[in-house]
């Protein structure tokens, strides 16, 4: 028997016209798949239901990554930490689509915002009333596959698990983890796997003989001063150095050599026995450069809205990685998006106007500073700390236990169970929030 979506696909694929969709949504990762059930659950709510295959997600990818290519790379430090294994963060992306949202497995090759349309890289012609941009920024380094070289990174599938080999591996030596200068994804997670690292070596009686140094492109710790603060201070405490606006420019593998740029130009070489390297991210090609980017290469849109900034284009919208919103790129941050972008755009098809829904930056992110510990960062627009269990539970620059089962257990059963079903509204959790 064909399914509900197939039958929609069918009912498409038969014409001979351009197909057109209600609402057309650009990536199938957290975002899109988030946004594309809150848009249709909206209209239900209203008591105007949307048809099957009015919604429909263009991606070509098999699998969808959790907290890897999509979002913030929580988990994959829980790889790299040797807590869970990479195969529970990997599911085909296909399985993941409700019968009343269609999958066209094809990828975006151009925009033509004027005419509502896009082209897939099969030539196909898609046109919309209205477009979600989610897709996730890129990351632009590839990593050596060499098993001795004791290069690594959560920051890929393919190799988060090396970090957990070459972190166990290491007796004695320098380790040193990098972060890049400019926008990536989790900002938190850099530090996230080193202060692992320092707590298994530490655990295991090996600190002594194991040099720890944090190579940061940022001049800070963190960009929310009060974080960066507490965490500086957890570093000094734990005799890891650090050397600011050095940014990691090259690496000779066999010699175990890494060059470092420094903010006056110069450049540094370390040393390291292991390298946990932070690849520098930026916009997708896809994006650059088309009518609906802004200079740097991000979807331009209003931060409060989520509404593309030009007129002319104002039945697109965006959210998560690929968006200009001057916020990190997390999934936390998605969970605030979304029932805004869902408000303002069921409005907009509803009136042709936005509602009164606006974000106003919020994020989070969980920093685990060790087995059994967790800084629960949260924040806004102009990095100011916005803290959910501040009233309740103390500062929450303060390590707790119960932040860390968040990170580690709650906010992935969340993920797989809530958040992608479009049903978990960040610090409101599974109520959706009201907006007057």
């Amino acid at each position: 028997m064909r399914t509900r979506q197939s039958l929609a696909l069918a009912r498409y694929a038969s014409t001979n016209t351009m197909e057109k969709f209600r609402v057309l949504v650009i990536g199938g990762g957290s975002g899109g798949l988030t946004v594309a059930n809150q848009i249709y659950n909206r209209f239900k709510a209203a008591g105007r239901p949307l048809n099957p295959g009015d919604v429909v997600v263009l991606d070509a990818a098999n699998y969808h990554y959790y907290q890897v290519s999509r979002t913030n790379n929580s988990l994959m430090t829980l790889v790299g930490a040797g807590l869970r294994p990479k195969t529970d963060f990997k599911r085909p992306l296909a399985s993941l689509f409700p019968p009343h949202i269609m999958h066209i497995a094809e990828n975006v090759k151009s925009f033509y915002p004027e005419t509502s349309s896009v082209t897939t890289t099969s030539g196909r012609t898609i046109s919309y009333d209205s477009l979600v941009v989610a897709a996730a920024s890129l990351a632009c380094r590839r990593l050596s596959p060499d098993p001795s070289s004791g290069v690594s990174s959560i920051y890929s599938y393919d190799t988060c698990d090396k970090v957990w080999h070459d972190v166990d591996a290491l007796r004695s030596g320098n380790a040193i983890f990098t972060q890049p200068a400019g926008i990536i994804k989790c900002p938190g997670a850099p530090q996230k796997i080193m202060w692992m690292a320092w707590d298994n070596y530490h655990k295991s009686g090996r600190g002594n003989n194991i040099n720890i140094e944090f190579m940061n492109g940022m001049p800070t710790m963190f960009s929310v001063k009060k974080y960066s603060d507490a965490l500086n201070a957890l570093r000094i405490e734990r005799g890891i150095g650090a050397e600011f606006q050095h940014n990691l420019v090259s690496i000779d593998a066999a010699n175990k050599k890494a060059t470092f740029k420094k903010a006056d130009g110069s450049t540094v070489d370390r040393d390291f026995t292991l390298l946990h390297v932070t690849p520098p991210m930026g916009p997708l090609d896809f994006i650059k450069g088309t009518s609906i980017a802004d200079p740097t290469g991000w979807v331009e849109v209003d931060q409060a809205t989520l509404r593309h900034v030009k007129p002319e284009f104002g039945n697109i919208f965006a959210l998560g990685d690929c968006s200009s919103l001057p916020t990190s790129k997390t999934a936390a941050a998605i969970t605030s998006q979304a029932p805004v972008l869902t408000e303002n755009l069921f409005s907009v098809m509803d009136t042709g106007k936005v509602s009164s829904a606006k974000y106003d930056g919020y994020t989070s992110c969980p920093l685990f500073t060790g087995y059994g510990e967790l800084m629960l960062a949260e924040f806004k627009y102009g990095f100011e700390p916005k803290e959910s269990f501040a009233n309740y539970l103390g500062d929450q620059t303060k390590r707790k236990r119960l932040f860390y089962h968040f990170g580690k257990d709650l906010f992935p059963w969340a993920y797989w169970n809530r958040m992608l079903h479009g049903k978990w509204f960040g610090p409101s959790g599974p109520f959706r929030p009201k907006f007057v």
